[in-house]
């Protein structure tokens, strides 16, 4: 099913929090849910790039700390200019990835105790380089945009049109690549119909957040500058996974990876990547988190990374490997910010917010396992 149960369970929580307080369905806290859902969204990709091959990257948040802390010290006390020092804050989050995927892909250590031990490891690291409870300011404005700042008006309106227009292109593309293989192509109103609820649900939210949603006096509109970074991160990894051989081979090894070895592909060298494309996701991840508090601490990044993995499960990514897509996890991230974000306008406690998050974790899981032990029972019969 996909991500239709995430989508069906975010449509049923914003109706039930917009019954339940006046304060959900407004301007303002619909920014910030976007804002607030971008850290989390971003780690969950990560993470979609391990779980397709089943495995898992229980450290990706803790890079992300380690790598701002990089950052920080090459900015605020090396004064290295911040792009030279976020390249090596990403060069960082790739070397992890590397590390991690070689005692995986090589030595065949489990990936669930290499990356606990390097959560474990990575924490004391944060530490050491920030000193024990240190918290030091981001002093970069570009960084701090990031999450603060917003796209002047038309930027909101151009951002749509690029969408579209890519949006367009790409069915095309998918088409004349169909006809050419001699695969059936889909009616073409089904594309349209993709263009034309992208260009209404899209034209809908930039026209909300176009709008004054301020409460003082200085006006705060436009669409968040996060949003359009986002939605290009996710662009460039779907098109990875759905139209390149390494996407191909990612799911391949997901699937069966003695299969995907007999079949020529190089399996050890499809995991280091994997690791790899999810460490520095990571790292990015950890720009939107510092850039959103505007300080880095020496505990950044510890307790996402669980967070992340529910809502790629929660969006319709298997544990089991060999299914998913990088929007599955977004939808997924949207439906926990929306829990968060919902329970915590209502007042109600923090302990709260987990045990509801829990319980659709596990629901989302018990879908996932019946519905691929269906598919593995219908597979046996035929």
């Amino acid at each position: 099913m996909g991500a239709l149960p995430a989508i069906g369970g975010f449509i049923v929580l914003s109706a039930l929090f917009t019954a339940l307080s006046p304060f959900f369905l407004t301007r303002l806290n619909i920014a910030n849910l976007l804002t607030q859902s971008a850290t989390l969204m971003m780690l969950s990709i990560a993470l979609v790039f391990v779980i397709l091959i089943s495995e898992i990257d229980l450290s990706a948040g803790v890079t992300g700390g380690v790598g701002m802390a990089i950052f920080i010290l090459l900015t605020n006390f090396a004064k290295v200019p911040w792009i030279p020092a976020l390249l090596a804050a990403l060069v960082f989050g790739l070397l992890v990835g590397a590390f991690i995927g070689f005692f995986v892909a090589k030595v065949g250590v489990p990936s669930f105790v290499v990356t606990l031990g390097l959560f474990l490891g990575f924490q004391g690291l944060q530490l050491v380089l920030l000193g024990s409870g240190g918290v030091f300011r981001v002093e970069t404005p570009e960084l701090i945009a990031i999450m603060n700042n917003n796209l002047p008006v038309w930027g909101g309106w151009v951002m749509l049109a690029v969408m579209i227009v890519i949006s367009i292109a790409t069915g095309f593309y998918d088409r004349y690549r169909r006809t050419a293989s001699g695969v059936p192509n889909r009616p073409i109103l089904l594309m349209w119909g993709k263009v034309a609820a992208l260009a209404v649900g899209f034209g809908i939210l930039v026209a909300l957040l176009n709008q004054n949603r301020s409460v003082s006096v200085l006006p705060i509109q436009g669409v968040p500058i996060v949003v359009p970074i986002a939605l290009v991160i996710l662009w460039i990894g779907t098109q990875i996974l759905d139209r390149t051989r390494f996407g191909l081979h990612l799911y391949a090894v997901g699937g069966s990876p003695e299969a995907a070895r007999r079949a020529g592909i190089n399996v050890a060298g499809i995991r280091i990547a994997a690791f790899m494309i999810c460490s520095a996701l990571g790292i990015v991840s950890g720009v939107l988190s510092a850039s959103r508090v505007g300080a880095v601490e020496a505990s950044s990044g510890r307790a996402i990374v669980l967070s992340a993995v529910a809502a790629a499960v929660v969006g319709g990514v298997s544990l089991f490997g060999g299914r998913g897509r990088l929007v599955h996890a977004a939808v997924g991230a949207l439906v926990i910010s929306v829990i968060d974000n919902g329970l915590g306008l209502l007042r109600l406690p923090a302990g709260i917010s987990l045990l509801v998050t829990g319980g659709v974790l596990v629901l989302a899981a018990t879908v996932d396992a019946v519905s691929r032990h269906r598919s593995g029972g219908n597979l046996t019969r035929t």
